[in-house]
């Protein structure tokens, strides 16, 4: 199961139009099949606070991805024997990794709040904008890296953009 939580009141989130937005990338995009993830709305201050805790930045931001990383017990479970290093290299990439629902990437947070300045600011609708955040976040989960990848995320990004229509 994807899960779509509002965590905010600043902004007004319809969740449902997003449970079915994350529904269509998970059909469309071949990385994820068979994976869940969560998607959180946020409030800028609790963003502010989660970009400084896990990037060092004293800022907002719009978007954060936190790749699931599983726990060696989490491995063991699953028939991985544990080694010296801590995650098993076979499941490194979270080949045989599951729970009920499938295999877990992990979180996508949002500030809601920065979405919807950033919707404003560039002539979209703010449920345009969450999604182009989504889909930036899911490649983030997927382990595309826009800072280290020589733009192959980017143009990832644009032509799934047009696919699917935001």
């Amino acid at each position: 199961m994807i899960d779509v939580i509002n965590l905010q009141k600043s902004v007004r989130i319809e969740t449902a139009a997003f449970r079915a937005f994350v529904k269509t990338l998970n059909a469309t995009l071949s990385e994820i099949a068979g994976h869940t993830f969560t998607v959180a709305f946020i409030t800028d201050d609790r963003m502010q606070q989660l970009n400084e805790m896990f990037r060092g930045k004293d800022s907002t931001t719009d978007v954060l991805s936190f790749p699931h990383e599983p726990e060696p017990f989490e491995l063991v479970s699953q028939g991985f024997p544990p080694n010296k290093g801590g995650v098993d290299a076979a499941s490194a990439d979270g080949v045989g990794l599951s729970n009920e629902q499938g295999r877990f990437l992990g979180d996508i947070v949002i500030s809601a709040e920065q979405a919807q300045k950033q919707a404003d600011e560039n002539g979209l609708t703010v449920e345009n904008e969450i999604k182009q955040l989504i889909l930036h976040g899911l490649l983030h989960l997927c382990g595309h890296d826009h800072e280290t990848d020589k733009g192959e995320m980017n143009k990832r990004e644009l032509e799934l953009r047009e696919q699917l229509g935001i």
